[in-house]
């Protein structure tokens, strides 16, 4: 495998079929070398290491990552040790808690975790979910009030609440408020009896990259410490808290927080219980999704995250934490069948967006823009996320995107590595330009009022002027080139060392150089997914597939077959079938050879 560092574009590129740089990644190659014989891996493996900046004495916890080395102690973020007391003292006496939560992935499985756990300890829990047209984001005045008229005397708000000060003092006198969450705080946190939040101001935890399920999970360890101090497990059984990782690890990846430190060891070990699929609802959305192999970090991010997500994007906005819930097989499973077709609606939704907003976000790209805001007429505000995600991935700029309806547009925002979009619409909010605002460095959410886009636009302009450096398309960064004969099974379970992937722990792209397609074909849903065999001038055979090519530039250079080189990019996977482990390829990226 070539994967020096030279100065120069990998195999020469230097702008591919779809635009980019092939770029190497800085790697020492000594280093990497030293890693492998210290841990006794493949050299591949020590490399691909020593590219992310993982030294000798970190590489053996990276590649077996665990909750003993990583799990930080729960009291290090501010007001958690509050929090864990007045749980535990609900649990002390069976005291009936509401569960407020988000309508993303990350809000369900922090809220059926705690559900669950408080559940097993014998309280009794009303879950609460809003609806995203009526009742938007975070918690409102109204359903406050209304859960502790149905005798709730705790509310635990996950993933949400930080900056919701004023609908919580509907609970004022009548239940206790804690809050776990983890989105941008501005200022101090609402007056409750604990805010858990690593984004604090205050906070010194050093977790700011943690999701809400995370430290849902933290706060479910706190309280069953304090509980085992206060002798309430002498005669009864502590609950299973590794059980709960499916939940944390599927949060994780969803919600898009770096893979590394301890995410790194929830991620890891959260896809050993999924594995098991003890959990009713998971299970049965994996077999809806006809995810057969052990899950991974993609069967997370492009599997279940979507079908969970689509149920508050256009459906009813609590059937995911419902799911996940579910004790029931027979249940779950009509759950889970209902979730896949909300799923395939919200498919259709978003093709009708997606058309109209890459024509707004090409002209926006031509006229220098630093920054997307694209907004529409009607366009549903569950889509906008994943459509302002589409368009970041496209045009490499920070996107948000807007539907308009009833003299308000509400949109969701999403950025690139180094531009803090959350920062910039908190600050577009304090300046009287947003109605609402809030987020973290990578995505965000929003209104304005009908007119002001012009004001918005140019204020997140000059906020992030500095993303109008940034190139039209990211460049590839490349770990090594390679002649197809060496991409096969043995290679590839060797990159799969490093797994789970994900943001902080790129899956590594290789380069395979000067291969020819055989044989392609159009696959998948309307044909958007191109398989193709290519040869190499080696004479070795390698089984390939493009994702979302439909009728881009990638999918017609792979169904041309008129036997031009081309050097491809992309991810090298093991794969299983028929109890046989081979090679496959991910193209991301291709170029003529």
């Amino acid at each position: 495998m070539d994967g020096t560092a030279n100065g120069g574009p990998v195999l020469g590129v230097e702008r591919s079929i779809t635009g980019r740089r092939w770029q190497w990644r800085p790697a020492d190659a000594r280093l990497g070398l030293g890693i492998a014989q210290r841990l006794g891996v493949p050299e591949v493996v020590g490399r691909l290491l020593a590219a992310r900046g993982i030294g000798p004495e970190m590489a053996g916890d990276y590649l077996e990552p665990t909750l003993r080395a990583m799990m930080p102690d729960p009291s290090a973020l501010t007001d958690m040790d509050a929090a864990a007391d007045r749980l535990a003292a609900a649990v002390r006496s069976g005291e009936h808690v509401a569960v407020f939560g988000d309508y993303d992935v990350d809000g369900a499985c922090a809220g059926a975790l705690v559900a669950r756990l408080l559940r097993d300890l014998g309280c009794e829990v009303t879950p609460y979910v809003p609806d995203r047209i009526r009742e938007g984001y975070g918690p409102n005045a109204p359903a406050i009030a209304g859960l502790c008229d149905r005798g709730a005397t705790l509310i635990v708000c996950v993933d949400c609440g930080i900056a919701a000060a004023e609908a919580l003092a509907a609970a004022d006198g009548r239940a206790d408020v804690v809050i776990l969450d983890h989105h941008k705080a501005e200022g101090p946190p609402p007056r409750v009896l604990a805010a858990v939040n690593p984004n604090r101001l205050d906070c010194r935890s050093g977790l700011s990259h943690a999701c809400a399920a995370a430290v849902a999970f933290l706060a479910g360890a706190a309280t069953v410490r304090a509980l085992r101090r206060a002798g309430w497990f002498a005669r009864r059984t502590e609950p299973d808290l590794l059980g709960l990782l499916d939940l944390v690890a599927l949060a994780t990846v969803c919600d898009v927080m770096p893979l590394t430190g301890f995410n790194r060891a929830l991620v890891a070990q959260g896809l050993k219980v999924m594995g098991r699929r003890g959990r009713a609802g998971i299970a049965a959305l994996l077999e809806v999704a006809g995810a057969r192999d052990a899950p991974s970090a993609h069967t997370l991010g492009f599997v279940l995250g979507p079908r969970i997500n689509a149920s508050g994007r256009i459906g009813e906005p609590d059937l995911g934490l419902r799911l996940l819930l579910c004790e029931d097989p027979v249940e779950a499973r009509a759950i889970a069948e209902k979730l896949d077709a909300v799923n395939r609606r919200r498919q259709e939704v978003e093709g009708e967006v997606l058309a109209a907003a890459y024509a707004m976000a090409e002209a926006q790209v031509e006229q220098g823009r630093a920054v997307l805001l694209l907004v529409g007429e009607g366009w549903h505000p569950g889509v906008v996320g994943i459509v302002a995600g589409r368009m970041k991935e496209r045009f490499n700029r920070p996107a948000c995107v807007a539907g308009l309806a009833d003299g308000l547009a509400k949109g969701s925002g999403r950025s690139v590595p180094g531009v803090d979009l959350g920062a910039a619409v908190i600050a577009a909010r304090q300046m009287g330009l947003l109605e609402t605002g809030g987020g973290h460095s990578m995505a965000a959410g929003f209104s304005f009022r009908a007119g002001r886009e012009a004001e918005v636009h140019a204020f997140l302009e000059e906020r992030l002027r500095h993303a109008a450096l940034l190139p039209a398309a990211a460049d590839l960064l490349v770990e090594g080139a390679l002649n197809v004969v060496a991409a096969q099974a043995g290679l590839a379970q060797d990159v799969a060392r490093l797994a789970p992937f994900g943001p902080g722990n790129e899956e590594p792209v290789f380069a395979i150089q000067r291969a020819r397609v055989v044989k392609a074909d159009r696959v998948g849903k309307e044909g958007a997914t191109v398989r193709a065999i290519v040869e190499g001038e080696d004479g070795g055979r390698l089984k390939t597939i493009c994702f979302r090519a439909k009728e881009g530039p990638l999918a017609h250079a792979l169904l041309a077959q008129d036997r031009t080189p081309l050097h491809l990019c992309g991810h090298l996977r093991a794969e299983q079938w028929n109890g046989q482990v081979g090679a496959s390829f991910q193209v991301v990226d291709a170029a003529h050879a």
